[in-house]
């Protein structure tokens, strides 16, 4: 083996440096930095596209014990631009592949241990895809978070997913909401690149 020690290598051309053949390994040792002021390309995925979006403010009150969406009106970052966050508050990602889907939602009954149920789905194309349920019977709250989280696969053209959630008001008089401000209820998701 020999050994070249140099300080800049340049192609001929002026265009493309080429490092081994098809089928060599190129080492690099143990303890090596790497660093990178270009552009690189072809060294994994990106997680991308990727949003978050929350709840600005309190919702009025929803029918009782009945799945709405939940409309995440304030975007804390939508890369890819593929979160609609005015009008179908849905995210529907132009790149085909596996993502990772979260989303949680603070529910309030409006008055003391009428909360008894309350539910957070994940909506793929219009259909439930993804539940979680939280049961209060029998020692029923006023207010609680509910998460949920899904990987999906998506084609990159027409899927979309969209959230939504159900408070069972105890009093059953249309007196829960969902509570907004302070990201505490939100809505996000982004590419998994394996």
């Amino acid at each position: 083996m020999s050994k070249l020690e140099t300080n800049q290598v340049d192609p001929a051309t002026g265009t493309t440096l080429t490092l081994g053949t098809s089928g060599d390994t190129i080492a690099i040792p143990s303890g090596v930095t790497i660093a990178n002021s270009g552009t690189d390309t072809g060294f994994g995925g990106v997680n991308t596209p990727a949003f978050e979006a929350t709840l600005s403010s309190n919702t009025g009150y929803i029918t009782n014990n009945t799945y709405v969406k939940v409309q995440f009106n304030s975007e804390i970052f939508d890369v890819g631009s593929a979160y609609d966050s005015t009008s179908n508050y849905r995210f529907t990602p132009q790149t085909a592949g596996k993502y990772f889907i979260y989303g949680s939602v603070r529910g309030n009954a409006n008055a003391d241990s009428n909360l008894r149920n309350m539910y957070i789905s994940i909506y793929k194309n219009g259909s439930q895809y993804k539940e979680s349920r939280i049961n209060y019977s029998g020692t029923a709250i006023r207010e609680v978070n509910i998460d949920v989280a899904a990987n999906m696969i998506f084609n990159g053209s027409s899927d979309y997913v969209e959230l939504y959630a159900a408070i069972d008001d105890d009093s059953g008089n249309n007196q829960g909401y969902f509570i907004g401000g302070n990201n505490i209820t939100y809505f996000g998701a982004f590419r998994i690149t394996a």
